[in-house]
């Protein structure tokens, strides 16, 4: 089997999966599973993972077992196993010791490698309150042997060192700055000869005097050189660092919104921090290593000059060291996946009790979370220890063959020397010249270790980088020139949708449904019956699983995503302000502000009066998520922010649930002037919203139950009735 560590805090269900389809032969890369899994932000559920399994071939049962039925010869292993109630292992294997009797039990865990488990603590993780707990179990079918694994599109090396092509100019600087210091470096064991040979042993002072002269110059020289080197690397390396973040982010922020409802904050700050390794790698160890090779290659030459026998010697155990340090990169590059999640969880928690902290504060939760915290920095620290251990044992095992290699070559030389085959000049001439070549051989291994740092960043960048983006190029010459005479109805035929996959409920079922051009829309209909999901489907946030959604006579997934957000305002409810001042949050990205639609958007949301109150009015500062502003004046904020963009299409979630009455009924007036000959669709509960629209749409349970107009549907008497009934208009 091939143990696949999860990648991100959600990704335990996909590895698994990976896992036991490697013991039968087939590698398939966590994104392709990742897409069939149906993760969301609360993670993998063993539904998610059947289904991508029956995708690559594989029949699936699940049931609940005592350890004991487990534990069954002919029980079919490798098997995944529901965990601690939130996570998924492999039972790779169930044994029992010959002399003790004991039964033990491997596991594959996704987030902690490979551990063999006493029967005792395996109970302890995998039974439920019953006795009993869950497992599945997967046989591959001839269809599984028969379906070849997708290539995953893997970011090569070359791309790394694409960002290194505009600074040709500085690198050039680099290598020649560093081809004098290997020059320089050259000249010194012919120095230290000299000055014994010919200076100590011939009494010459002046000569002594000359050499340690021209060495103390050398040095000088070379320093200088090391000094604006590194200056050079600094500006280089910084520069790489922000170009590389800065494509990273463009790249993200290009992706489907549907990508950003399975990830935590802690999983993109870490894969941020990430690419210092590769900037790293990039600018100091790559052109370091290069370089120290040529050194290492100049004294090659050097020391076959003074005597082959010691070259050979110094050679074969300088292999024997670099194999010793490169058997243990393996396991190095499992713990670095390990610590990269226990990162990212670390700063999922604290973003969440910094964001959090006045709703733990009045609910006595802060004694938990800080718990919950200190239980991550444990993990992170018997990961540290393991990667501590491994650290020691293998630059412990390499200085040792290091200096057993230094002792050796030494004694041979002074072996030669006391055979008067060497001058003492060239012993310790060769004493200079093993020194130098050993910095090359530990900058060879820094290097292999940041090539690994460096692929294990890129491979997780490479998530990002080849994920499909929301807007494809086949869609940037298909944007709507849309005026107001053009046909621009949504039409929605035979919708369906589901967030976690072909088994799990269904969220919109059968939806037929016609918003006319220039008309206001009302969705009403109790809480999770999928009036939001709606809205969103006409936002192209997502696609509709089954049927087909159409905007005038385009297919709306052929209709640009740019174009259809540029055209349209919308208030979710849980639009989000920025930490910036509250002009920015209105108009947004717009550099040329236009006074006359801003005044206008200020006076619909009727927030002039608020603003007037502020001694820096609309450059007034707002903290991060409207911290310092109440429900209502972040509801107004974004209000405005949607009349500001006077859009074609209209979309308000609740936009003013959180306002008392006198600025509902306001804002309310002010807009239905706004309206005129704009496409709205409005969700409300509040019936002064939406009695005034063209048609009202009823939902329950994801389905349309009734259509029509305020007065239509009350004489019915039905769903919309008693939704409102107990509202003031109606009375009873």
């Amino acid at each position: 089997m091939t143990f696949s560590p999860q990648h991100d805090q959600m990704d335990c269900g996909p590895a698994c999966l990976a896992m036991v389809a490697s013991c039968h032969g087939k590698i398939y890369g966590l994104s392709y599973l990742r897409e069939y899994s149906f993760i969301s932000r609360e993670g993998v559920s063993l539904l998610g993972i059947s289904e991508a399994a029956q995708r690559i071939g594989m029949e699936t049962l699940t049931g609940k077992l005592t350890p004991d039925m487990l534990a069954e010869k002919d029980t079919p292993l490798p098997a995944i196993l529901h965990w601690n109630q939130n996570h998924f292992v492999v039972l790779c294997k169930v044994q029992k010791r010959l002399f003790t009797g004991k039964t033990y039990f491997k596991i594959a865990d996704p987030a902690h490698g490979l551990i063999t488990l006493s029967q005792e603590r395996f109970e302890k993780n995998w039974i439920s309150d019953d006795g009993e707990g869950v497992a599945l179990f997967l046989q591959p079918t001839d269809n599984f042997y028969n379906q070849d694994p997708p290539k995953e599109n893997n970011a090569s090396l070359r791309y790394l060192f694409s960002y290194l092509i505009p600074y040709k100019r500085s690198l050039i600087s680099m290598l020649l700055l560093l081809l004098l210091g290997s020059g320089i470096s050259l000249i010194f064991p012919f120095l230290t000869q000299n000055l014994i040979d010919k200076g100590v042993n011939g009494k010459d002072l002046n000569f002594i005097t000359l050499i340690l002269l021209a060495q103390l110059g050398l040095y000088f020289g070379s320093l200088m050189m090391e000094l604006l080197r590194n200056w050079i690397m600094m500006i280089v390396g910084t520069k790489i660092n922000i170009q590389i973040i800065s494509d990273f982010l463009k790249k993200l922020l290009k992706l489907p919104i549907k990508f950003f409802d399975t990830k935590l904050m802690g999983d993109f700050n870490q894969r941020i921090s990430d690419h210092d390794r590769i900037e790293s790698f990039l600018t100091s160890q790559s052109l370091l290593t290069f370089f120290s090779m040529i050194t290492f290659m100049v004294f090659f030459g050097v020391l076959w000059y003074y005597n082959p026998q010691l070259l050979f010697v110094y050679l074969g155990l300088s292999v024997v060291a670099v194999l010793w340090s490169l058997f243990w990169l393996k396991k190095r590059k499992i713990l670095d996946y390990f610590r990269f999640q226990m990162r990212s969880e670390n700063q999922e928690s604290i973003y969440e009790m910094m964001s959090g902290v006045t709703e733990m504060k009045l609910n006595q939760f802060e004694e938990y979370k800080r718990n919950e915290w200190e239980k991550i920095q444990h993990k992170i620290f018997k990961i540290n220890i393991r990667i501590l251990k491994l650290n020691q044992v293998q630059l412990s095992g390499f200085e040792l063959l290091n200096q057993l290699k230094n002792i050796l070559v030494t004694f041979l030389a002074a072996s030669l020397v006391i055979k008067e085959q060497m001058t003492l000049g060239a012993l310790l001439s060769v004493s200079y010249i093993i020194g130098q070549m050993n910095s090359p051989i530990n900058q060879l291994m820094s290097f292999f270790r940041s090539l690994q740092d460096a692929r294990l960043s890129l491979a997780r960048l490479n998530e990002i980088q080849h994920h499909k983006e929301e807007e494809e190029s086949s869609l940037k010459d298909k944007i709507l020139m849309g005026s107001p005479s053009d046909n621009l109805d949504f039409q929605l035929s035979g919708v369906d949708f589901q967030y976690e996959g072909p088994s799990s409920p269904f969220v919109l079922k059968n939806i037929y449904l016609h918003i006319p051009q220039g008309k206001v829309t009302a969705i009403v209909g109790a809480s999770g019956s999928g009036k939001t999901t709606l809205m969103k489907l006409l936002l192209k946030f997502y696609e509709p699983v089954n049927g087909h959604i159409f905007l005038g006579d385009a297919p709306l997934n052929e209709v640009s995503h740019l174009w259809l957000r540029r055209n349209s305002g919308v208030v979710l409810q849980d639009g989000f302000i920025f930490g910036d001042t509250i002009e920015r949050n209105i108009v947004c990205g717009d550099e040329h502000i236009d006074e006359e639609k801003l005044q206008q958007a200020l006076h619909i949301a009727n927030i002039q009066s608020f603003i007037a109150s502020l001694p820096l009015g609309l450059n007034t500062k707002i903290g991060s998520s409207g911290n310092g502003l109440s429900g209502g004046q972040r509801q107004r904020i974004l209000i405005a922010r949607a009349v500001y963009k006077n859009p074609q299409f209209l979309f308000l979630d609740e936009a003013t649930s959180a306002l008392d009455a006198e600025n509902e009924k306001v804002i309310h007036n002010n807009l239905q002037s706004f309206f005129t000959g704009k496409t709205v669709v409005i969700i409300a509960h509040r019936l002064s919203t939406v009695k005034n629209a063209d048609q009202i749409i009823v939902l329950r349970d994801g389905q349309i139950v009734e259509s029509g107009t305020h007065n239509e549907l009350v004489a019915t008497k039905m769903n919309y009735y008693n939704l409102v009934k107990n509202q003031l208009e109606l009375g009873t």
